[in-house]
């Protein structure tokens, strides 16, 4: 007899999802379009998510009888960012299954267990050490050499929760501003790209993951991802893929996950972060791939078949940040966008615009990745109305 934990939850059913931001909002439309009902738990009024859910239950993740309540009206959960308070995950995990699995979210949330269980698996990791306060500043050092980074062990995103430091005064200063401890010290890497692979695993087992995203950061938000990655990145590219479908088979993934790499001169990949959920470097799947991030983790979460991965065209994405909006809080120039052959703009109904804040995406498809770049930095620099 199929159990509860593997059998297909099949179109017509309700999934719930943790979380009211973008994510969740093209969750639910990918959902939606399958014929799932989308029941939205979040704590945030007129979320993104809630805009375009079957239905939006909103209460504090806390509140372990709202979210029993919510479990209850559904057939599966999942969430749309990983910072989901564990109580709530083993609350509603009471009443039907939650993906991508507890034991993904408690190795996720902090960034000593994370680092930790991938290096005991085997997989290479940047170099890293735990810093309960100053007086561990010496041996850190010693050890990973400065410069170094140090991050809070959970909580953080977009470079929030991070400091690059030089030297020991500075380390002491930012132990002051980002403990109390502990903390986590990542060696400083000296990398030639950044990349990213998303990797689905289904309940059942089947793993498939998408080529390898290559990654532009500014101002520790990514701004620009390519794909497919450059031709001398051929090698390691399968090299990542490799790493990402072995840790999402080590974890016991169900639903999706994001590994986040950086690459050597030598071509090697070593592991940054996890996210086990979509990730804004999948964004451009929506157009470049037969099957997009945002169905792929309704298929994983659901226990279906999971969706074909091929490149349909080279593409790049970019990022449209509040800044776009300027001081005077006018729309940007979006004729410039929508006039344009091959560019597909998706916004996520945020209602303030704020500097850094994430308003919504540009994909353009192109001959090659590197085209498609170009015009996709040319358009959103026209949006600008203070060009």
């Amino acid at each position: 007899m199929t159990s509860l934990m593997t059998k297909m939850v099949m179109p017509g059913s309700s999934i719930g999802v943790f979380g009211g931001g973008q994510l969740g909002r093209m969750f639910a439309q990918a959902a939606q379009r399958l014929g799932y009902r989308v029941i939205v738990f979040t704590d945030e009024a007129d979320s993104p998510a809630s805009q375009v859910a079957n239905e939006t239950i909103r209460g504090d993740y806390l509140n372990l009888h709202a979210v029993s309540e919510f479990a209850q009206r559904t057939d599966v959960i999942t969430l749309e960012f990983e910072n989901i308070d564990l109580q709530a995950v083993q609350r509603a995990a009471e009443f039907v299954p939650v993906r991508p699995g507890y034991r993904v979210l408690e190795v996720a949330q902090n960034r000593c267990k994370e680092k930790t269980t991938l290096r005991d698996f085997g997989f290479p990791v940047t170099p890293f050490s735990v810093v309960n306060d100053a007086d561990d500043i010496p041996g850190v050092s010693e050890l990973l050499g400065w410069p170094m980074v140090l991050k809070t062990t959970s909580g953080g995103y977009d470079g929030k929760g991070q400091r690059k430091v030089e030297n020991a005064e500075q380390a002491r200063e930012a132990i002051g501003l980002l403990g109390p401890g502990p903390l986590i010290a990542e060696k400083w890497i000296t990398y030639v790209a950044e990349v990213s692979v998303l990797v689905a695993r289904s309940a059942s087992g089947q793993v498939m993951a998408y080529p390898m995203f290559t990654n532009v950061h500014r101002n520790h938000i990514l701004d620009v991802t390519t794909f497919p990655p450059a031709r001398e990145m051929e090698v390691t590219q399968r090299r990542a893929m490799e790493v990402a479908k072995g840790v999402a088979q080590s974890l016991q993934l169900e639903g999706l996950l994001c590994v986040e790499m950086f690459v050597d001169r030598d071509g090697e990949v070593m592991i940054n972060e996890l996210a086990p959920r979509t990730h804004n470097s999948g964004h451009l799947t929506m157009e470049a791939c037969s099957v997009s991030q945002f169905e792929q983790q309704v298929r994983a979460v659901c226990n279906l078949p999971l969706g074909e991965v091929k490149q349909i065209r080279p593409a790049a994405m970019v990022n449209l940040l509040g800044d776009l909006w300027g001081s005077d809080g006018l729309d940007p120039r979006w004729a410039e966008a929508l006039e344009q052959p091959d560019v597909h703009l998706h916004l996520y109904g945020k209602r303030e615009a704020r500097v850094g804040r994430k308003m919504g995406h540009l994909t353009v498809l192109g001959e090659t990745q590197e085209h498609a770049a170009k015009r996709a930095l040319e358009i959103r620099d026209r949006l600008d109305r203070s060009k």
